[in-house]
């Protein structure tokens, strides 16, 4: 079993900037790819960031690419999302996931909640 705790969720101003984190146990970290995505009030889950298991690799929704930055720190078993210039659509429950198998995000977080104020 793996075990997902998001934190660094909170209320910023637009423009500003906050740093999630999600910190593993429970499993083998640094063997697994790890992502973000977010779900927004009344809204389906989507996609946000992604990261290879050695970080050699990221992905990003176009909606957040040049503004979020994602990175890992297996010594840590930690994944952390920079995100600046936010803006009031990025407002949602963030959540990560971890890929046990390669085919798909099979463990995910409770979420944090990013609210940004206009």
């Amino acid at each position: 079993q793996v075990q997902l705790v998001e934190s660094g969720g909170g209320l910023v101003q637009a423009g500003g900037s906050l740093r999630l984190s999600c910190a593993a146990s429970g499993r083998t970290f640094s063997t697994h790819d790890m992502s973000w995505f977010r779900q927004a009030p009344g809204k389906e889950r989507e996609f946000v960031a992604a990261i290879s298991w050695n970080g050699g690799t990221t992905y990003y929704d176009d909606s957040v690419k040049g503004r979020f930055t994602l990175s890992r720190d297996n010594a840590k078993n930690t994944v952390y999302l920079q995100m600046n210039m936010l803006k009031p659509e990025d407002t949602a429950v963030y959540f990560c996931a971890l890929s046990s198998t390669g085919g798909e995000w099979d463990y995910w977080g409770q979420g944090t909640q990013v609210t940004v104020s206009s």
